[in-house]
C-alpha cells in the first residue's frame, strides 16, 4: 500500500506546537480543537480544525492530544550485561558510586557485535514505542580504541546523534596513569571514533575526570569537528558546569549539585541544563532543583539517561512524571523540556516543535491533554507515533 502524499489529522483536543505563536517565544504553546497536515516527511500546516485545508487522506483522532515527538538527548544504549543486583543493593541502602560502570565495561568488551546491535535496536524500539522519535546515543562502555569505535559505528546505524564518550571512567589497565589514558582518549581513540560521531562527552566528576582533564578532552574533540557535551555535577559539587560553559558545550547533563555561580553560568550562556530524573530515581540521590534553574532563566531539557546501571528506563513519560512530582516543574515545562528542550540540547531546529516545515515527528496520546503524562503515571498513553511523516509505532483508526 502506498502512503498518501498528505494527511490531515483532525479532531485534536490539544495540539502542542511549541512554536511560540500563541504564547511566549521559546515556550510551551498549544492549540485546542486543532488540526495538522503532514505532507511527505514534514508538517505542512497547523491551526483550528474549522480552517483545515484539504489533504489526500483524513484521520479523525476524536478528541485526543497530539504532541511533538520526544527528543531524548542523553542515553547510553551500547552495552552488554545487566546490573539489577546493584540496583537492588542501592534500594537496600548501599550508596551509588561511579565505579559500577566498569562492570558493564567488562561485559561490553566481551560481547560480539550481533549482541550489542540487538540490544541497541531493542532499546531504540522501546524508546520509539514510548514516544521518542529522536535519541542521542553515547559510547563509553568499551574504553579501548577498537571497542569505542565499534560501538559508535553500531549506534550510527540507527541515529545521527552519536556521542563519543571515551572519557567515561578510567579503565582498569590505566588505573595508575590517568594522564596516559587522557592522551589515548584525545589522540588515537578520538581519531578512530570521530568519523562515527557528532558529539564528544566527558564525565567530569570525582572518581572520573577532573576539570583540566575534561577541558583537554573537549578541546581535542572540538578541534576534530565534534560538538561538546559534559556529564556535570551529578554526584556532588564540582567543576563540570563551569567546564561546560567555558567550552561552549551544547549541554551540561545531570546538574544535581549546583552553586549560585553554576546557575549564573548556565543562565548567561547557551548551555542547556539537561536533567535526568531517572538517575535520581535509580540511585536515591537528591533530584535536581529544576525550579531554581527555570526561575533563573536557564534552558532546561529532560532526558532518560537510559543505561544499565543508574537509570534503566527508556520512558520519557516516566521522566516527565518524575520531573513534575519531584523537580517542581509544571506539566507544560516538563513536556517542553522533553521535546523542544531536548532539541535545543542537540542544537536541532527541525524537531521538538510542530510548525510548518519541521520534521513530522509526532505523538498521539490516548488522552485529551499533555497533562495526562504526569496525571496518569505508569499508564501506557502513547497510542501512535509518527516519525518523519510515517506511522512508526502504534495504530490509529478514525
Amino acid at each position: 500500500m502506498v502512503d498518501p502524499q498528505s494527511t490531515l489529522i483532525t479532531g485534536i483536543s490539544e495540539l502542542v506546537t511549541n512554536d511560540g505563536t500563541a504564547g511566549p517565544p521559546g515556550g510551551f504553546t498549544a492549540l485546542t480543537d486543532a488540526a495538522l497536515v503532514i505532507d511527505g516527511d514534514r508538517v505542512a500546516w497547523t491551526g483550528p480544525a474549522s480552517r483545515a485545508p484539504a489533504a489526500d487522506a483524513v484521520l479523525d483522532v476524536r478528541g485526543r492530544a497530539v504532541l511533538p515527538g520526544f527528543a531524548d538527548s542523553h542515553a547510553h544504549l551500547i552495552f552488554a550485561g545487566e546490573r539489577s543486583a546493584e540496583f537492588a543493593a542501592r534500594m537496600a541502602g548501599r550508596p551509588y558510586r561511579a565505579g559500577g560502570i566498569l562492570t558493564t565495561v567488562e561485559a561490553t568488551r566481551g560481547a560480539p557485535d550481533r549482541l550489542l546491535r540487538a540490544n541497541l535496536r531493542r532499546l531504540a524500539a522501546e524508546m520509539l514505542g514510548q514516544g521518542t522519535t529522536t535519541f542521542e546515543c553515547k559510547s563509553g562502555y568499551g574504553l579501548t580504541v577498537a571497542d569505542e569505535a565499534r560501538g559508535l559505528a553500531l549506534a550510527a546505524e540507527i541515529t545521527s546523534e552519536v556521542t563519543y564518550l571515551g572519557a567515561h571512567v578510567v579503565p582498569p589497565e590505566y588505573a595508575g596513569d590517568i594522564a596516559a589514558y587522557v592522551d589515548l582518549v584525545r589522540g588515537p581513540m578520538l581519531a578512530a571514533c570521530a568519523p562515527h560521531a557528532r558529539w564528544i562527552d566527558v564525565f567530569c566528576e570525582d572518581g572520573a575526570f577532573g576539570a583540566a582533564e575534561a577541558a583537554a578532552v573537549l578541546a581535542a574533540g572540538s578541534a576534530a569537528g565534534l560538538g561538546t557535551r559534559v556529564h556535570a555535577n551529578q554526584l556532588g559539587p564540582g567543576p563540570g558546569v563551569q567546564v561546560a560553559a567555558q567550552a561552549g558545550a551544547a549541554s551540561a547533563d545531570h546538574c544535581t549539585f549546583l552553586t549560585d555561580a553554576d546557575v549564573d553560568a548556565l543562565a548567561s550562556t547557551p548551555v542547556v541544563a539537561t536533567l535526568l530524573p531517572g538517575a535520581e530515581f535509580g540511585t536515591r540521590q537528591p533530584f535536581p532543583d529544576a525550579r531554581r534553574l527555570l526561575d533563573a532563566g536557564v534552558t532546561v531539557a529532560l532526558a532518560t539517561d537510559c543505561n544499565p546501571g543508574s537509570s534503566f528506563t527508556a520512558s520519557m513519560p516516566f521522566c516527565i512524571a518524575l520531573a513534575v512530582r519531584e523537580m517542581r516543574m509544571t506539566t507544560e515545562e516538563a513536556v517542553w523540556a522533553a521535546t523542544a528542550g531536548g532539541a535545543r540540547a542537540l542544537r536541532r531546529d527541525d524537531i521538538g516543535t510542530l510548525a510548518p516545515g519541521v520534521r513530522a515527528d509526532l505523538i498521539l496520546l490516548d488522552a485529551p491533554s499533555h497533562a495526562y503524562l504526569a496525571y496518569r503515571p505508569g499508564v501506557p498513553l502513547i497510542a501512535a507515533v509518527w516519525q518523519a511523516g510515517r506511522l512508526a509505532a502504534g495504530a490509529v483508526t478514525s
